[in-house]
């Protein structure tokens, strides 16, 4: 492998997230191969690669590049078995309102081709009250109608998959303490999904502070998404817990987190009970996900923030 390929290694965090398990033999080959993937990628889409986004995330590459034109974008690759159709329908979609514009896709190679935002500038370079009144307006722009032939997974759907993971997680020994929120998550997830009672949106799915990145078009524009249809409420729970390492730091972190999820309700006209529990349950669920997974520190914090509301 030349100099020029090992360029574009995977970052390390990356690697961590994919190369962790053992057993994913094809995700261990996708990081082995990818300084290939961006060269051939570059070459047939005439792209002059500049340098990988670091620190990155954690199922995905994205290489900053030039098109034939000059033009600077960013060339995202998805590990196997990524969505990036879905992306590629939402983003479609929204057609840069709010959001990172697609100029060119291969969902079938995992190779999304975007237009350049600046991607060291997210909204959690911010202030906090800054950060969550620009991310509430950005996230308006999001919740569209979605079209009548959409792709996209519905929100009970997809919480019905989510609630049979926790449900057996939570069956697990070192789960024993932790059973009283699981079984109150579970409990709100079923009645939330029972009736919404408003017309399904368009939803990012995965909106946070950090998914918000200053844009030359547009001051803040989204990208990431992990597109589903349904209730508002569910997309914004996951913003309430934006920082929560700070939050759950300071002095009357029970107040706080409660008040904090009432002033996003207010903020986008959202009901206050449903998006606290769907605040519980996004929190119980990657909480007990997280300690699953060996993340306890992270996990404990979720878990104490579900605790409190």
């Amino acid at each position: 492998m030349s100099n020029a390929d090992d360029r574009f290694a995977p970052p390390e965090r990356l690697v961590r997230a994919l190369g962790s398990e053992p057993a994913d033999k094809a995700a261990r080959e996708w990081l082995a191969s990818l300084p290939e993937r961006v060269r051939d990628v570059a070459e047939r889409w005439e792209l002059t690669p500049e340098r990988v986004h670091q620190p990155g995330g954690r199922s995905s590459v994205v290489v900053l590049v030039h098109g034939a034109d000059g033009t600077g974008a960013a060339l995202k690759l998805e590990k196997p078995g990524g969505d990036v159709a879905l992306e590629q329908a939402a983003l479609a979609h929204w057609n840069g309102l709010g959001a990172v514009r697609v100029l060119r896709a291969e969902p079938e190679a995992g190779a999304l081709l975007l237009e350049r935002l600046r991607p060291g500038v997210s909204l959690r370079s911010l202030a906090e009250q800054k950060a969550v009144l620009e991310a509430t307006a950005t996230l308006q722009r999001l919740w569209v109608r979605p079209a009548e032939d959409h792709p996209f997974t519905t929100v009970p759907d997809h919480t019905a998959r989510l609630a049979d993971a926790l449900r057996k997680r939570s069956e697990e020994p070192w789960a024993a303490d932790v059973r009283a929120v699981v079984d109150e998550a579970l409990e709100l997830r079923a009645a939330l999904t029972a009736d919404s009672g408003e017309a399904p949106s368009l939803l990012h799915g995965d909106y946070q502070q950090g998914k918000v990145l200053a844009g030359d078009r547009a001051p803040w524009l989204a990208v990431g998404p992990r597109p589903l249809v349904g209730e508002r409420a569910y997309d914004l729970a996951w913003l309430a817990l934006d920082r929560v390492d700070t939050l759950m730091a300071s002095p009357g972190a029970a107040a706080i987190v409660r008040r904090r999820v009432a002033k996003l309700a207010d903020a986008l006209d959202v009901d206050n009970d449903r998006l606290r529990g769907w605040v519980l349950f996004r929190a119980a669920e990657a909480g007990v996900r997280e300690l699953a997974g060996g993340g306890r520190a992270r996990g404990e914090l979720l878990l104490e923030f579900a605790g409190l509301l």
